[in-house]
């Protein structure tokens, strides 16, 4: 069974990402991105444009996590490979 991170995202990452021109996604390092991250092996990313029923929402491959910057300023730096579906959007 795959395992899958489900991240929510604004219309304009959500595009950028649709359109292969953002292959990274960015999170802070606090505590309920480490719990969620570090540690843990996923296959691909679910992503959703929204919270609606019918909102956009598309299967990216994940390619690793990799951790930046230090303190206040440290942050996750998610790889995206591959879309591997995308569902209920018009580009």
């Amino acid at each position: 069974m795959k395992s899958i991170l489900h991240l929510n995202l604004h219309r304009e990452w959500f595009a950028a990402i649709a359109n292969k021109t953002k292959r990274i996604e960015y999170r802070t390092q606090t505590p309920y991105w480490r719990r969620r991250l570090e540690g843990r092996h996923y296959d691909a990313i679910q992503f959703r444009n929204g919270y609606a029923t019918k909102a956009p929402e598309m299967l990216v491959e994940f390619r690793g996590l990799r951790r930046y910057g230090k303190g206040r300023n440290a942050y996750y730096a998610i790889r995206l490979g591959r879309i591997l579906k995308i569902t209920r959007w018009k580009p």
